[in-house]
């Protein structure tokens, strides 16, 4: 698409001008809401500015037309106080004045586009349609919702302007322009698609071709120009940079409004709304907008940005990574005082033209990298989960809101150090001319992004260079102006209104997938998000030499305040010679990946919610419900006593006449047969089908058993296993004995930890204390295999925790009022009760039974 030329944008007053070259953007503030200084970067003559093209838009060419590279213009004569009254209500006046001029240019050329709506959809009902209906709803999807919210807020907003008085009131206005702004979200989902079909009618139509090429914008009412041409496919665009520009003239109306003012709060409210919808679409936003202008006036724009976390110095840093379209860029965010400019340092850089990917066999070792201890991170986990509950508790006590802040500083500490230190995935770059630097991850999703994003980005014809200390300086200092991720990833950051996110189980069937080019050995993985970083869950059989798997396998999932389900289809690979160096694991190629929105309403029904992925030209068919914790912690008993899962263990060991259910000491011994150095045994997800047929063999006490197990997929023998856990009428360390154990465990002396924790379990009945015993030693010799299977003592404590050990339905409902709650104020604990066990020396039913401490008996 060409760029458009200055010449027909319609010339602004000098209000405009000025109001063009105001600086939108988040480095308005440092953070904490302090107001920031504009400081241009030492050595460099002007500040990079926004590069519109190749949809300039009108205030950018009355930039252009004024002031030059980003300088501002001089004021004309006489209009000298009016700047100087800026700190006031004067400025006030001014900012609006000009938005209200470039929300008219706006709705014209909303107008425009809307101009050949109805003429195509009269001729779509003809013999000779130049478009079909489909692909004039495709095209101008929203247009006309967007056009009357505006049109409405426009004639609203003028006569409080014209009729100016320092007390006016309009932040409700925009209050309720942007709780409008969920049209804005569908208009950006489909805008690829609307780009897409509109390139394709033009070839195909003449007529439309002619149409697109040339639409006529009304000039604003002052303009000696009666219109101005442009092209459909510039106008497509303007409502995603309008609504970035609508959000940008909030920080500058909140700057000149003062707190006391009626408006000050709803416009407050209405920026929250708008930059919680701006973090939410930045990743689809098309990046031409963002784009620096060099001193030597070449155009260099912004493609993806991010927080990493980087192996440096042999410790971990958070990093900000830049990728623009020539030169990928890390930088840290300097520490500067309060008032003044906040910039980026840059810690070094890669032309993209030198940027090579080791493969994973030439990959340097990196002996220096360690996983972080799994307790710690566990630890972290308990503690964000604790200062959650207390900031809830303060707020429900109108508690003061320094205290509440103290807490929120708190948790974003603890959230930072669990951001920093659970990542494991090595992302390797290297310079050609020598250096190599490594990034870890925590998931693959996010490795083959940054991959992809260079990748496609070295096709084009680049070529190598080195930037002198005033243009590194000058690229640095647009970063924190350009970057599309404001925040670092934690929850501390989100606003308390936003949704938590889903706790419970979400049951996964994955499908099929369409669209490979030749066969190959495919399977799939699924990941969520918890705690601000994502997990892989779950991961279907290899489908092999097929160009159309049909996998339909189902899996429960578990999720810990998760927003996101990603999938990403491998194709296998068998070569063991491809080993990354890094991690000692062979690398499957990835195939496609793509993302959903765990949204509640979708999610939280009964049925079954079918959906399609599209990633790369592949499509995977795959369909999902959810059951919530508090659902989850519902125990139905079975009906039929002759079986084994919902029966009591006491009437089970009875009938069979053992100390351990059969079934317990089968899926026990088939794991560590062949499935104790399986990565992820009982973290990774069985196939729900598979687990359903074991525990009917079971459940029929079936002869067949143990040759279905020596053929079952290991990982759903161990999804039995913890489903047989699950489904006990009550837990296996009982209703009676829960509220003791979460008393127990919080006790901090020692010995009094092991006397109370040690005569519990004397308390449970025998068939349970000997169950419990057997399955802690499994655990205890599947933990030494971590260094291959990478589940520790707290992994495999996460795990079967919440599964041992739960609140009754009338405990629940006692001291819990919500999914979250439960999450941070039992599962925790749970998960401790049961790491103390684990760590504890090994404890033997005899011994146990002989040991009568001096202790309560009231439990």
């Amino acid at each position: 698409m060409e760029p458009l030329s200055h010449r027909g944008l319609p010339r602004l007053s000098w209000i405009d001008t000025l109001y063009s070259n105001f600086s939108y953007g988040a480095d308005d503030y440092d953070g904490e809401g302090n107001e920031e200084q504009k400081v241009p970067p030492e050595g460099s003559e002007t500040m990079p500015y926004i590069d519109e093209s190749p949809t300039m838009s009108p205030q950018l060419s009355a930039r252009s037309q004024g002031g030059g590279d980003g300088i501002l213009p001089t004021p004309p004569e006489g209009l000298g106080p009016v700047v100087e009254a800026g700190k006031g209500l004067e400025m006030r006046k001014l900012v609006l004045s000009g938005f209200l001029a470039s929300e008219e240019i706006y709705i014209n050329q909303l107008e425009a586009l809307l101009l050949p709506m109805k003429p195509l959809k009269a001729t779509a009902t003809t013999s000779q349609p130049v478009l079909t209906i489909q692909q004039i709803e495709t095209i101008f999807y929203k247009i006309q919702d967007i056009y009357e919210i505006h049109k409405e807020f426009y004639d609203n907003l003028c006569p409080k302007v014209q009729q100016w008085d320092s007390q006016v009131t309009l932040g409700h206005l925009f209050q309720k322009l942007a709780s409008q702004l969920g049209v804005y979200k569908a208009f950006v989902d489909n805008y690829k698609i609307a780009l897409e079909t509109a390139e394709k009618c033009s070839q195909s139509n003449n007529q439309f071709q002619k149409i697109s090429e040339e639409l006529k914008v009304k000039a604003p009412k002052d303009s000696k120009d009666s219109h101005t041409s442009i092209t459909m496919e510039a106008l497509l665009y303007k409502p995603i940079d309008r609504v970035t520009r609508s959000t940008l003239v909030l920080h500058d109306l909140l700057k000149h409004t003062p707190v006391d003012h009626p408006d000050y709060p709803l416009l407050q409210d209405a920026l929250r709304i708008s930059q919680n919808f701006l973090s939410s679409i930045n990743e689809d936003i098309d990046p031409r907008r963002t784009a620096v202008t060099t001193p030597k006036g070449e155009t260099r724009q912004l493609v993806k940005d991010g927080f990493l976390v980087e192996m440096a110095e042999s410790s971990r840093k958070l990093r900000h990574v830049f990728l623009f379209t020539d030169v990928l860029l890390c930088a840290k965010l300097k520490k500067t005082s309060v008032g003044k400019h906040q910039q980026y340092d840059c810690k070094w850089y890669i032309p993209l033209a030198d940027l090579v990917f080791p493969s994973p066999e030439e990959s340097e070792p990196s002996p220096q990298v360690h996983p972080f201890p799994d307790h710690e991170l566990e630890d972290m986990k308990m503690k964000i989960s604790a200062l959650k509950s207390e900031i809830q508790k303060e707020r429900a006590n109108k508690g003061q809101s320094r205290a509440i802040e103290r807490l929120k500083k708190k948790m974003f500490e603890n959230e930072f150090l669990l951001l920093l230190n659970s990542p494991t995935i090595p992302f390797r770059i290297h310079n050609r001319n020598g250096k190599s630097y490594l990034f870890l991850l925590s998931s693959d999703y996010e490795r083959s992004e940054w991959r992809e994003a260079i990748q496609k980005l070295q096709k084009k014809d680049l070529q190598a260079f080195v930037l002198s200390s005033v243009e590194l300086q000058v690229l640095t200092g647009s970063c924190f102006k350009l970057r599309t991720v404001h925040n670092i990833p934690v929850t501390s950051n989100k606003d308390d209104d936003e949704a938590p996110g889903l706790y419970g189980f979400l049951h996964v069937i994955v499908h099929s997938a369409k669209g490979f080019k030749q066969s190959a050995n495919l399977y799939c993985t699924l990941e969520v998000d918890s705690f601000g970083y994502f997990v892989s869950k779950a991961k279907t059989r290899v489908f092999r030499d097929t160009m159309e798997p049909q996998w339909n396998e189902e899996f429960e999932i578990e999720l810990e305040g998760s927003q996101s389900l990603r999938i990403l289809c491998y194709e296998k690979c068998y070569d063991k010679t491809k080993v990354n160096k890094d991690n000692n694991e062979i690398v499957d190629k990835i195939m496609g990946k793509g993302q959903i929105q765990l949204d509640p309403q979708t999610v939280q029904t009964k049925n079954w919610h079918m959906d399609v992925i599209e990633m790369n030209g592949i499509k995977v068919e795959f369909s999902m419900k959810f059951t919530s914790r508090d659902m989850s912690l519902k125990r139905t008993p079975s009906k039929k006593q002759t079986g084994v899962f919902g029966v009591k263990i006491s009437v089970v060991t009875k009938r069979e006449r053992s100390k351990v259910p059969y079934i317990v000491r089968q899926c026990v011994e088939e794991v560590e047969k062949r499935g104790i150095e399986e990565i992820g045994i009982y973290r990774i997800s069985g196939v729900a089908t598979d687990i359903q047929a074991l525990k009917a063999v079971f459940d029929a006490n079936n002869k067949d058993v143990l040759v279905m197990l020596s053929d079952m997929d290991i990982n759903a023998i161990a999804g039995t296993l913890k489903l047989y856990f699950r489904e006990l009428p009550e837990p296996l360390l009982t209703d009676r004995l829960y509220p003791a154990f979460m008393e127990g465990i919080a006790l901090s002396d020692p010995a009094a930890k092991e006397n109370c924790m040690m005569h519990l379990l004397r308390t449970l009945p025998d068939p349970n204390l000997i169950t419990f015993l057997f399955l802690l030693e499994h655990l205890k010799r599947v933990a030494e295999k971590e260094p291959i299977n990478k589940m520790s003592l707290h992994n495999l404590a996460t795990v079967f925790g919440p599964t041992l050990l739960r609140p009754s339905e009338v405990e629940s409902k006692g001291h819990l009022t919500s999914a979250s709650d439960i999450w941070s104020h039992d599962v925790m604990a749970q998960v401790q009760v049961l790491l103390y066990y684990l760590q504890h020396p090994p404890i033997s039913f005899a011994e146990l039974k002989r040991n009568t401490l001096y202790f309560s008996t009231d439990v």
